[in-house]
Parts: structure tokens; C-alpha cells; sequence
């Protein structure tokens, strides 16, 4: 079997495929701190090593895509296709193939509605188009899929932190709710890292001085190299200035 043939197998099957992709139960996403106040962010922990140097033509998905449209009840393979192909744009950051996933996934939630696992994959889609389109109303799409996976497992710190992402990345940002969803996830997980860097990244940006210090603080007994402490030092030391002036 070529590589190719191999590339081709895998993306059929989301058990198969590589593990550890940015947007998975828990994504990496992507420089949200860089671009949104400038810090370096990724999901702790998150591996997002993988074999990217192979990719796939867009006629060899377009031929899977066709294969999951002419057998749109078989709920595995629309399952395994699209959130195969999901996590495909996740480590290839293509945008354009989001669509597509979305709707073979939905397809698939419509057979088996509880399906948690596609609840996540379909909430955590629609929290990238929304984050790369910059698209409101995709990160509220993200919302309602992260809150039913939430009706069943309440206490899921990394889905509760996605949650809270979407309204910190809101244009313009709901920092409350944003503020009260990061707290409940480290309530439910007290080490939930990226709660802790956004949430304290949250805090700065309503001025709660005092808060964003407390959270810090966790945050460098948590990860001493988190990537983000040195630029949410520098910003509180920015805020704490301006306060005393």
C-alpha cells in the first residue's frame, strides 16, 4: 500500500487517525493569546506534532466526501469521516474544508443526537470557523454544541473552557460570562491550565488587578513554563501602574 492509500485509510477513520490534533476534546487554539492580547497560547499539554508534511489532494477528499454523501445513513462512517476531516483542517488550519466536516458530522448527529463525542467535534468546528472567519455567529453555534455536551457531563473543565473562550473572543467580548464559565471550569478542575491563563487574561482586561494577580500566581505554581506568564506579567505590571498614576 502506497502512502498515499495509507493517508487515505486513516482519514476514514477518526480511531486511526493521527491523535492529538489542535480543536480535539481539547483544542490548540491557535495563538489565541498572540492575537488577542499578546500572549503566546496554546492548549496545555496539547502535542500538536504530527505527520503535517503529508497532505491530501482536494479531489482524494472530495471522493470520501462523495462516498459519506451516498450513504448518508451509515452513522459510522459519516461519524469517523467527519470528524476525521475536521481534525484534518485542524492540523492544516484550512478553513475550507470546515465547512464540509460540519455538515457531514451534523448529518451524523442527527442519527444519534447524544452522541457526546460529536457534540464536542461539532462545537469545537464551529468554534474555529468562527475564531479564523471571525464569524459571531459561529462561535454562538459553538455555544449551543458545547452546552449540550455540558447538559450530560457538567463538570468537563476542557468543553466548560472552550465555552468561556467563546464569549472572550465575542466581538465585542462578554468578559462576565466569560469570567463566570472560566471559574466554573477550574471549580470542576482546579489545574485546568488554559482557564487559568485566560481567565486571568480576562481579569486584566476589566481592570480587576488584584483577581488577574491571584490567577496569575496559580498559574506559575501550576506551569512555571507556560508560555503566556511572562506577557500577562507584563500587562498586569502595565494595569497596576496605571491605577497608581
Amino acid at each position: 500500500m502506497t502512502s498515499r492509500s495509507i493517508w487515505i485509510a486513516i482519514i476514514s477513520s477518526v480511531l486511526s487517525f493521527v491523535a492529538g490534533f489542535m480543536f480535539a476534546n481539547t483544542l490548540n487554539r491557535s495563538e489565541l493569546g498572540a492575537k488577542q492580547a499578546g500572549t503566546e497560547a496554546t492548549k496545555s499539554g496539547q502535542n500538536t506534532s504530527g505527520p503535517s508534511e503529508l497532505s491530501l489532494t482536494n479531489d482524494e477528499i472530495q471522493k470520501k466526501i462523495a462516498e459519506a454523501d451516498a450513504s448518508p445513513a451509515n452513522f459510522a462512517f459519516q461519524k469517523n469521516l467527519g470528524m476525521s476531516l475536521y481534525r484534518y483542517a485542524a492540523l492544516k488550519q484550512d478553513a475550507n474544508i470546515l465547512p464540509d466536516a460540519l455538515r457531514i458530522m451534523e448529518r451524523a448527529l442527527a442519527i444519534e443526537p447524544a452522541d457526546r463525542d460529536l457534540q464536542i467535534g461539532i462545537g469545537n468546528a464551529y468554534f474555529d470557523k468562527g475564531y479564523f472567519n471571525k464569524e459571531n455567529d459561529s462561535l454562538v453555534k459553538a455555544r449551543e454544541f458545547y452546552g449540550k455536551a455540558l447538559a450530560t457531563k457538567p463538570a468537563d473543565a476542557d468543553v466548560r473552557t472552550d465555552l468561556a473562550l467563546t464569549y472572550f473572543l465575542h466581538e465585542p467580548p462578554d468578559l462576565k460570562t466569560a469570567v463566570a464559565e472560566f471559574e466554573k471550569s477550574l471549580t470542576s478542575n482546579p489545574r485546568q491550565e488554559r482557564a487559568l491563563q485566560y481567565l486571568t487574561q480576562t481579569l486584566i482586561k476589566q481592570n480587576e488587578t488584584a483577581k488577574a494577580a491571584a490567577t496569575l500566581e496559580k498559574l506559575k505554581q501550576l506551569n512555571p513554563s507556560n508560555t503566556s506568564i511572562n506577557e500577562l506579567s507584563s500587562l498586569l505590571a502595565n494595569l497596576s501602574q496605571g491605577s497608581l498614576k
